[in-house]
């Protein structure tokens, strides 16, 4: 999976938890897409949330940095609706285990 569909993937997970992505949620992915050149086809599965395996596995290959700062802007993107669900920062933990880090600290490598 190219890196900026798995992006977008994970992303639409989080908007996604609390079972209600708010215009603004929805506003923030549709600008997330248009800045990574989603295709059609590709925006239609991410709207869609098909064909998601595998989107943790294609950013876990990306430097440390890079995987936490990815984790930063999920936390802000989960903040977008002005108010952080327990089933949006349980998705992140688990996004985050995702990408290599335990559970306990998303900044420590497993």
């Amino acid at each position: 999976m190219k890196e900026s569909v798995a992006r977008c993937h994970l992303l639409a997970r989080v908007l996604a938890a609390d079972g209600i992505i708010t215009p603004e949620e929805r506003q923030l992915l549709q600008d997330t897409m248009d800045s990574l050149e989603l295709d059609e086809k590709e925006r239609d599965e991410v709207t869609h949330f098909e064909n998601t395996n595998g989107a943790e596995a294609s950013l876990r290959k990306l430097p440390e940095p890079q995987r936490r700062a990815f984790l930063d802007d999920l936390a802000h993107a989960a903040l977008v609706d002005g108010r952080l669900t327990p089933h949006e920062v349980a998705t992140i933990k688990a996004i985050s285990r995702g990408l290599g880090f335990d559970q306990e600290s998303p900044t420590t490598p497993s």
